[in-house]
């Protein structure tokens, strides 16, 4: 007996269903470790941080070049300048210097990161199709209603597009927890951080599209 393909409904922005889509096995069906999407996630937050932190040590404070009191016979310690880390005002002691976050991962693991995130999302169910999404001009109304035919009002929600649409991002910023990526952009970190995400049906084909191509 031969095993059904994997689909998932299409619906448009009524939330009316409007056909199928076969889905891609390899994207959708992964047997990879949920350690591979932590290590992906993981790899994109070190990444994002700049590590130019620093703090002075006690030979970049400026000053201190004075011994505050003579060596002895004053009744106080033994102090050869004011920029101690002991004195206020001093040198920091350990203190966080600049340096370099990155993690950096192959493009096989990232690949694999994110087929595996998009799996465990499937499985949830928390992934809409829509067959696309047309704005004439941005519409915050307009994207909370189709929001709202979807199911995922109120919930942090990831739409992802094919190409960059500035109606559709303008029409969803002043929502919170909904944002617009490109799918070229998607990554297992951004679908981690969201309940749910609606793919654009173009959106998706190019996700299958370059799937294939890579094999």
């Amino acid at each position: 007996m031969t095993q059904k393909a994997m689909e998932i409904e299409i619906k448009n922005t009524d939330n009316k269903a409007k056909g199928n889509m076969a889905l891609s096995e390899t994207i959708f069906n992964s047997t990879v470790s949920e350690s591979v999407v932590h290590s992906a996630v993981r790899s994109f937050l070190a990444n994002q941080r700049q590590g130019t932190h620093a703090t002075k040590t006690r030979g970049l404070v400026s000053g201190g070049g004075k011994k505050p009191w003579k060596q002895k016979h004053t009744g106080r310690a033994r102090h050869g300048s004011t920029r101690s880390p002991l004195w206020r005002g001093g040198g920091t002691v350990f203190g966080p210097q600049p340096r370099d976050y990155t993690i950096k991962l192959p493009r096989n693991v990232k690949r694999a990161a994110l087929y595996k995130a998009l799996t465990m999302k499937l499985s949830d169910g928390e992934i809409t199709v829509v067959d696309k999404l047309n704005f004439d001009a941005p519409k915050t109304k307009d994207m909370i209603k189709i929001l709202g035919n979807l199911g995922v009002a109120g919930k942090s929600v990831l739409m992802v597009l094919q190409d960059k649409d500035d109606n559709v991002i303008l029409s969803s910023r002043n929502i919170p927890a909904v944002d617009v990526i490109r799918v070229a952009d998607l990554c297992a970190y951004h679908i981690a951080a969201y309940d749910n995400l609606v793919f654009t049906q173009d959106a998706l084909n190019t996700l299958q599209e370059k799937e294939a191509a890579s094999r």
